[in-house]
């Protein structure tokens, strides 16, 4: 596994492209910030079956606004390359910020109607630096595919609009979000959680298994879901959403089916958490509730 610090490093990438005989696959890119658990290492093992893979560990500044943690976000990028050195990685770019941001940029990528609300209403900005940050990691890296795990879903489907409208050669695929035993998702973030704080955490999921229950039962309106979901949300510190959309394109029709995002956010102690289920609803009926996908992987082989 190669570790390349720096766009200059990145020309080992390009001489293994134009020799290897392994270029018959593709490149997959799996881009994180770091400090990698188990949920990360499944979008690896799921990038693996699908290429080559090279992953990115970029702490992106301009994601965060103001008072957001990226400076007490967790950098821990010797643990990270232990943890990749076991899985089938060809290599990891891990550069320094003023490799990727000169300071003297006047150009960004604005995001369309998908980062309305849920994470976007909160958060100016935000995903205006993970699209430019995403367009230049594909820029400098050329990924045939590039992975993202499914716990980010606005996330995913606003790069995906981003691919679509620039005719961006890649192609995106989402991995099923990697839960603890009792059903916590895992993030990065779960480390700022005191024991406590965790037991509170598990308001987002029973608050996501509250809405599915009630789509179950043959609920399909979306005020109602949002009202059950935000019940069980307010066992958190503060509740900053518990939305329901429609995939892909988010929006917020009165009632619901088809593909359908229930999503969560909310502030336990330090941590800003989210969740969502990506669920496939049919117009009419109850309990054939089943779980879907947001980037056509549910279409491709």
């Amino acid at each position: 596994m190669e570790l390349w610090q720096s766009r200059a490093e990145l020309r080992a990438l390009e001489d293994w492209r134009r020799q290897d005989s392994r270029r018959q696959g593709k490149l997959v890119l799996v881009p994180t910030m770091g400090a990698l658990h188990d949920g990360h290492l499944s979008l690896v093992r799921a990038a693996a079956n699908l290429g080559n893979v090279v992953v990115s560990i970029f702490v992106n500044p301009t994601q965060f606004g103001p008072g957001e943690d990226f400076e007490a976000y967790p950098r821990t990028l010797e643990r990270d390359l232990e943890l990749l050195s076991a899985l089938p990685v060809v290599g990891v770019f891990a550069p320094p910020v003023q490799d990727i941001y000169s300071g003297t940029e006047e150009v960004t990528v604005l995001p369309g109607h998908r980062a309305r609300g849920l994470c976007g209403g909160d958060r100016p900005g935000h995903f205006a630096g993970v699209l430019t940050v995403v367009n230049k990691l594909f820029n400098l890296l050329g990924p045939d595919i590039a992975v993202f795990g499914r716990k980010d879903a606005q996330q995913c489907l606003v790069i995906d609009q981003m691919v679509r409208d620039l005719k961006m050669p890649v192609r995106l695929v989402d991995v099923p979000t990697r839960r603890e035993p009792d059903g916590l998702a895992m993030s990065s973030r779960n480390r700022y959680l005191s024991t406590e704080q965790r037991r509170q955490a598990l308001c987002l999921h029973r608050a996501l298994k509250a809405g599915r229950a009630l789509l179950a039962e043959g609920c399909r309106d979306r005020a109602a879901l949002m009202n059950t979901m935000g019940t069980e949300l307010r066992a958190a510190d503060s509740v900053e959403y518990a939305e329901v959309r429609q995939v892909p394109d988010l929006q917020a029709p009165d009632r619901v089916q088809g593909r359908v995002l229930l999503a969560v956010a909310a502030r336990v102690g330090p941590a800003r958490l989210i969740d969502n289920f990506v669920l496939s609803v049919p117009q009419t009926g109850g309990a054939d509730i089943t779980e879907s996908y947001l980037l056509g992987t549910g279409e491709e082989s």
